[in-house]
């Protein structure tokens, strides 16, 4: 009998997997990405450090579109771009979070280059 895969066990595997490659630092923090059913979060991490300098989502006010959407991704990724320019984060590496470069990941990186972010 075949069984069934377990979707969020498989990107679990896969975010482990890019998690042993890429860190933080605070010259170079990482750039966090977890999607939800319903939300988008974002967070700017120094893993040296082990804290989270700042963090963007569908939930906070400056949002319009409160889903996991492309426009949501849009929106989250300018308002992480302009947070981290705040705190002079000019450069980050990205980390995807296990998921696929495709949809929402692809249009929030997309929005934080345009933000100003390198990565």
């Amino acid at each position: 009998m075949v069984s069934k895969t377990d979707r969020k066990m498989e990107r679990e595997r896969r975010h482990i997997r890019v998690r042993r490659k890429i860190s933080g630092t605070a010259e170079r923090p990482r750039l966090c990405v977890y999607r939800s059913n319903k939300n988008l979060f974002v967070q700017v991490i120094d893993d040296v450090a082990g804290k989270t300098i700042v963090q963007a989502s569908t939930m906070d006010k400056e949002v319009k579109t409160k889903h996991a959407n492309k426009e949501a991704a849009k929106e989250v990724g300018t308002l992480i771009a302009k947070r981290a320019g705040e705190k002079k984060i000019k450069e980050v590496v990205f980390d995807r979070g296990g998921y696929i470069y495709h949809g929402v990941v692809e249009e929030l990186a997309e929005a934080a280059r345009a933000g100003g972010l390198e990565f």
